[in-house]
């Protein structure tokens, strides 16, 4: 029987990876692309994906999850339902793209956070880590504490750095490297 993290990479290798010419949303032009949607919006993927995550972290450390919308969202869904179901629930959020301009106008959805709310930011596919820094200044502006940022997959092309130089430690499940290796089972 595959463990967790092996069954992750063959589903995301068999219907998640693509190769071509494609323009990412760090603006970075790529030969291949991870359609992380596919693997997320997956009961198994999900499942699977929340597992990893939730055991890289400290979530008893932790009072929310969450990240920004689109990427995020099932995620950060995944990961605080199966944290509840572990009897150590964890609360998530959602960071809007911009401020809605209606009701309470904010870029934050979610529980309220507490005071001095210790966060992860969750993404899917980390390049520059452009993505989650928006989503970091926001929680930041709302006072908490953003420990970790955690992903899929890091491209390793900055975005690790980008967080370390602010302090906040980045996991992901999975390097470009591993993704571009052949599979060997």
């Amino acid at each position: 029987m595959l463990h967790d993290r092996e069954r992750l990479l063959q589903l995301i290798k068999a219907r998640a990876f693509k190769t071509g010419d494609f323009t990412l949303s760090s603006g970075k032009k790529s030969s291949y692309y991870l359609n992380s949607k596919i693997i997320t919006l997956d009961a198994e993927g999900a499942y699977l994906v929340a597992k990893i995550l939730i055991g890289m972290l400290p979530i008893e450390q932790l009072d929310a999850f969450g990240g920004m919308t689109l990427g995020a969202d099932p995620i950060t869904g995944a990961m605080i339902a199966l944290s509840y179901w572990h009897s150590t629930p964890v609360n998530g959020f959602i960071i809007r793209k911009e401020a809605k301009g209606h009701g309470t106008e904010s870029q934050y959805e979610g529980p309220p956070l507490p005071n001095n709310a210790k966060v992860a930011i969750v993404e899917d596919v980390v390049t520059t880590g452009k993505s989650a820094m928006k989503a970091i200044e926001v929680i930041e502006a709302l006072g908490a504490e953003v420990k970790y940022v955690v992903g899929i997959v890091d491209r390793q092309e900055g975005g690790r750095e980008a967080f370390e130089k602010k302090g906040i430690t980045f996991l992901s499940i999975f390097t470009k490297d591993e993704i571009l290796a052949p599979l060997t089972n």
